[in-house]
């Protein structure tokens, strides 16, 4: 039996705290991106009582992405958003969730992120991390932003952290192991970086002083 939006509001004020899950309730986070980084950070930002999440990408759901990624054999073909999104209504039923089966560009970025307050960066490509990242930190000033590089292979985990960059800027990753020949995206440390995206997020819709460096 799927438990009232109520009785769910209710269990994450217990854990949360009235004054957080109130803030967490109120945020729109947007996941830009839903691969291994994407699809875990959403899953973590739904569980821990986020209210509103915006899914953009432009892929559908492939065999190699199961290694890593949040989606089941059966969704195979599926646009990543619209599969994301039924997952997420299974875990987390009262999230608001906006999906964008689209491909972000600098053209369109802007508009398509002007209604969400936290961005999270969890595209595959360093070119397309780049012009996200400057075009955020020119043109969308007000917005926190969440990024990531570094997470392949079986390296070290404790190499794995987090960095404020600038004031609204936030990296996430060891920042130098990238996919390559013999170094594949594997879960354990594309879960790790995923967690400390989400965990970055949470931080800053909770308004705490963060001193990372």
């Amino acid at each position: 039996m799927v438990p009232t939006e109520e009785e769910m509001q209710e269990a994450l004020v217990r854990k949360n705290g009235a004054v957080l899950q109130a803030k967490l309730q109120q945020a729109r986070v947007a996941v830009c991106g839903l691969g291994g980084l994407g699809s875990n950070v959403a899953v973590a930002l739904a569980r821990s009582g986020v209210g509103h999440l915006h899914l953009l990408d432009f892929d559908r759901v492939e065999l190699s992405n199961l290694n890593r990624q949040q989606y089941k054999v059966s969704q195979l073909g599926q646009p990543k958003p619209l599969a994301l999104r039924d997952n997420l209504q299974e875990i987390a039923p009262y999230v608001e969730v906006t999906v964008d089966f689209i491909k972000l560009t600098e053209a369109n970025a802007a508009k398509l992120l002007a209604d969400d307050d936290y961005l999270c960066e969890a595209f595959d490509r360093p070119e397309e991390k780049a012009w996200l990242t400057n075009l955020v930190l020119t043109s969308l000033p007000d917005k926190y932003l969440v990024g990531a590089s570094g997470m392949a292979g079986v390296g070290n985990s404790n190499a794995v952290v987090t960095r404020k960059i600038t004031g609204r800027y936030y990296l996430c990753g060891d920042g130098v192991t990238a996919p390559q020949k013999g170094v594949s995206l594997m879960a354990p440390r594309v879960l790790l970086c995923a967690a400390h995206e989400a965990n970055m997020l949470l931080e800053l819709i909770a308004g705490k002083d963060d001193k990372h460096a």
